[in-house]
């Protein structure tokens, strides 16, 4: 018996998670991967409401548990450094708080020996037939899959390809920022600090390495332009942000150009009529993302894969109903979500749409 083929682009959390459950029922999965290996960036994630009981349907919740970075909470202060209230460690680190690399490392492991992963290597064109995806690659021989599910992030090739422009489905929250490493000078100890103006904010906190502070610096854009610039024009951006500001301002301003992990991103959703075109379905940012400020882009991800396998399992082989019944059954609960995004990129500088 030939059994189903599946291509999903992306290995970061949901397409390894959906690669699992796919291949439980019984499908052949291939994941492709553009970078050469695991990422080993990305700080922190955390989990909340039923991701728990994905996670532990995957196997390996007790696992994640053990590396828990079990933060306190997050001190408020003006730009004296003076404290002006706490948040609970449930506000950035959820019910469940653990480094990302931790994650994707179970993910890839508990799922290496049953699925092909490809990396370094990235879909070029999509060309669907009435029995399957025709799939070129930028290094690999082409190839034909029976489904191919983009779980490639906000701004996914896989989206791109088959549903459009990625104008079309990206909305700019109004907030841009930097996220970089730097030594824990603060001597925070599995704590966060955040201090905020209307159009900036500074957040840095330590986790599970002490002798390192995690710091974000983010400010109000009115698009995501900066993204796409080099490193010296976002730095320049961010300094003219904070020109002026008080605290420890000049002195992280200063660490985040020696910095050797320099990272910068926009806050977007992504928004769209319908997360699957024929034989192509979307999964996670790459359909909904819900903004980093959601804090659900990690259980999103982990719920929406099981969700998807599940009525695909459910379908006996009819994509077309699984697609449909995946999307009605998630749409509700992606728009909670990106509510709380909008409303997080505000409580960061953000104008939010």
């Amino acid at each position: 018996m030939t059994h189903a083929t599946v291509l999903i682009s992306g290995a970061s959390v949901a397409g390894p998670a959906l690669a699992y459950f796919l291949h439980r029922d019984g499908y052949d999965v291939t994941v492709v991967e553009r970078a050469p290996d695991l990422r080993d960036s990305g700080y922190a994630v955390d989990f909340r409401g039923a991701a728990f009981d994905v996670l532990d349907d995957l196997g390996i919740l007790a696992e994640v548990r053990r590396h828990e970075t079990k933060m306190r909470g997050t001190s408020l202060v003006d730009e004296a450094g003076t404290e002006t209230g706490m948040l609970p460690a449930e506000a950035f680190a959820g019910e469940l708080e653990v480094p990302k690399r931790e994650l994707t490392r179970i993910l890839h492991r508990i799922t290496t020996h049953d699925v092909e992963y490809v990396f370094n290597d990235s879909i070029s064109a999509l060309t669907q037939h009435d029995s399957g995806v025709a799939v070129e690659f930028e290094r690999g021989a082409p190839r034909t899959f029976d489904l191919v599910i983009g779980a490639d992030g906000v701004y996914s090739k896989v989206r791109q390809l088959a549903f459009g422009p990625h104008a079309d489905a990206v909305r700019h929250l109004g907030l841009s920022g930097a996220g970089f490493s730097t030594a824990n000078y603060l001597g925070l100890d599995r704590s966060g600090v955040l201090q905020h103006a209307p159009d900036t904010a500074i957040y840095a906190f330590s986790a599970s390495d002490a002798d390192r502070l995690t710091v974000s610096l983010s400010f109000a854009t009115p698009t995501p332009a900066l993204d796409r610039c080099g490193r010296e024009e976002q730095e320049r951006a961010l300094r003219t942000a904070f020109a002026g500001r008080g605290w420890e301002a000049p002195r992280l301003l200063d660490a985040m150009s020696e910095a050797d992990d320099f990272y910068f991103s926009s806050a977007c959703q992504v928004h769209l009529d319908r997360w699957s075109q024929g034989r192509v379905a979307l999964l996670g940012d790459a359909g909904y993302c819900a903004a980093p400020t959601s804090g659900m882009g990690t259980s999103q991800a982990l719920i929406g894969a099981r969700t998807l396998a599940r009525h695909l399992a459910g379908a006996n082989g009819d994509h077309t109903t699984a697609f449909a019944a995946y999307e009605a059954e998630l749409r509700p609960y992606v728009a909670e979500n990106q509510a709380t995004g909008v409303e997080g990129a505000a409580m960061f500088g953000g104008g939010g749409r």
